[in-house]
């Protein structure tokens, strides 16, 4: 049974959604019973966390073996010596799994409460504690040092500063307060640092706040997938189109051992200052971040020999990363999803915008790799669809490591073609949560499987342009 409700959504995009997931092709293979069937149990997967935290390390700076003995011992020292283990992936040699315990169902609940909005909430529940802009409302007289209660206003109802909250709320753990009520809300503005330090958290995952941050980087286990699939060599010229905060950008610099060019694009500034900031920290020295709009990159004009930004020449690059704008419906935790069906559906054309623009910067027999972290066909089979239409020089390609399952039904491609997409389905596994207990009796290599499928909504296709024009 889920610990949390399913995800909601505004009445258009529900809508929107089911037809999706009914979609004919859908109810013909599957049969009506299943697709609902798979389909309820994403929305029930979307509304928790993912069941294992992925930290890909640094390479460039640390082995694997290092990072891995000096991560165990941090754990055991914030688990108080509760013994999780750290798993390297047999298929993706720079990352460490850590199984996130959960949902813990016997806490008790303090009378004390603090209410969190939705974005901090989900924060807690992938292991950070609760710093003071996350914190919407407090009990009247909390002071620093109390026993506090957690909970996250998945609606956005609470008003700032209110004493108490009746409206819906979900129960993320137990904290001990940094700071009184008048401290947190007082009129000088609001504080920075830590308000709740989380002690009986709902989902136990570690805590990363300046834990080895020159080795380590918070990615989800699919985005780590895409970099390899890109599989950037030495000396290459790359483009990462769509690249804050840069977890990618990053990788892909570390996969080609720091030789070469690594081209990182985003349209907002403080993005990009972002980008420039983890290489700095993981201390890559190829790449070069631009705030410019991706889908303005391409120049038609001959560029003067000193320019080295964008825009760019037609055929530029040997690879290319557009891991696009999108809907984001495949984030977890997320049980409230806020957007427009309008919002929704605005990011097809963008997405097909970013994609010309990136055909025409490809070189001849370069690579293009198209992700997006969202569930919907229009984001991600229905392009592929339109790509291999509209674009006659790209041949879709195998995937390795091919972790996810196949594409999905419903956009017209023919089952070959599916088989070469990969799409991370969070509703591939039971939704269980994972005790001490499970772990002691869980082998590795069931755990590597559950880690693979208990993740975030994913998808990624693959294309390699041929010489025809």
């Amino acid at each position: 049974m889920s610990f949390f409700p399913k995800i909601s959504f505004q009445c258009e995009v529900e809508e929107y959604l089911t037809k999706v997931f009914r979609n004919n092709e859908l109810i013909t293979a599957l049969g009506t019973q299943e697709a609902e069937s798979k389909y309820q149990s994403l929305l029930s997967h979307l509304s928790h966390p993912p069941g294992f935290t992925t930290v890909r390390v640094n390479t460039h700076l640390a082995s694997v073996k290092d990072v891995k003995k000096l991560l165990f011992e941090e754990i055991r020292k914030q688990f108080k010596g509760l013994c999780v283990p750290v798993l390297e992936h047999p298929k993706l040699q720079d990352i460490l799994l850590i199984p996130v315990i959960g949902p813990r169902r016997d806490l008790k609940k303090h009378a004390s409460e603090v209410i969190v909005g939705a974005h901090c909430g989900y924060a807690v529940l992938r292991g950070a504690h609760v710093y003071v802009p996350g914190i919407i409302s407090t009990s009247r007289f909390m002071k620093a040092g109390d026993l506090v209660s957690v909970y996250s206003d998945i609606e956005g109802k609470c008003k700032r500063g209110a004493k108490e909250f009746e409206g819906v709320k979900v129960f993320l753990g137990n904290g001990i307060s940094e700071l009184s009520r008048s401290e947190i809300f007082s009129s000088s503005g609001p504080l920075n640092g830590m308000g709740i330090r989380m002690i009986e958290p709902v989902y136990l995952s570690p805590s990363f706040d300046n834990v080895l941050p020159s080795h380590l980087f918070l990615q989800n286990l699919p985005s780590v997938v895409v970099s390899h699939i890109l599989n950037p060599q030495p000396g290459e010229t790359i483009l990462d189109m769509c690249a804050a905060p840069g977890g990618k950008t990053t990788h892909l610099a570390t996969l080609m051992h720091d030789q070469g060019e690594v081209i990182a694009m985003d349209k907002i500034a403080n993005k990009v200052k972002k980008i420039k900031q983890n290489a700095e920290l993981l201390q890559l020295n190829c790449i070069k971040a631009f705030c410019y709009d991706g889908t303005k990159a391409l120049s038609v004009e001959k560029r003067e020999n000193e320019q080295e930004g964008p825009p760019f020449l037609p055929e530029s690059f040997d690879r290319i990363l557009l891991d696009a704008p999108c809907s984001g419906m495949g984030q977890r935790p997320n049980m409230a999803y806020s957007s427009t069906l309008k919002e929704v559906t605005s990011y097809q054309p963008l997405q097909r915008k970013l994609f010309t623009v990136a055909v025409k910067l490809l070189k001849p027999g370069g690579v293009l790799v198209y992700s997006t972290c969202t569930i919907t066909l229009s984001e991600n089979e229905e392009q592929v669809a339109w790509a291999l239409k509209t674009f006659p020089c790209l041949q879709l390609q195998p995937q390795e490591p091919h972790i996810g399952g196949e594409g999905m039904r419903g956009a017209g491609l023919s089952l070959d073609q599916l088989k070469l997409l990969q799409r991370f389905d969070p509703s591939a596994v039971t939704l269980q949560g994972i005790s001490i207990n499970s772990l002691q009796d869980s082998r590795e290599d069931d755990l590597i499987s559950l880690a693979n499928k208990d993740c975030i909504g994913f998808f990624i296709a693959k294309f390699i342009k041929s010489n025809c024009k």
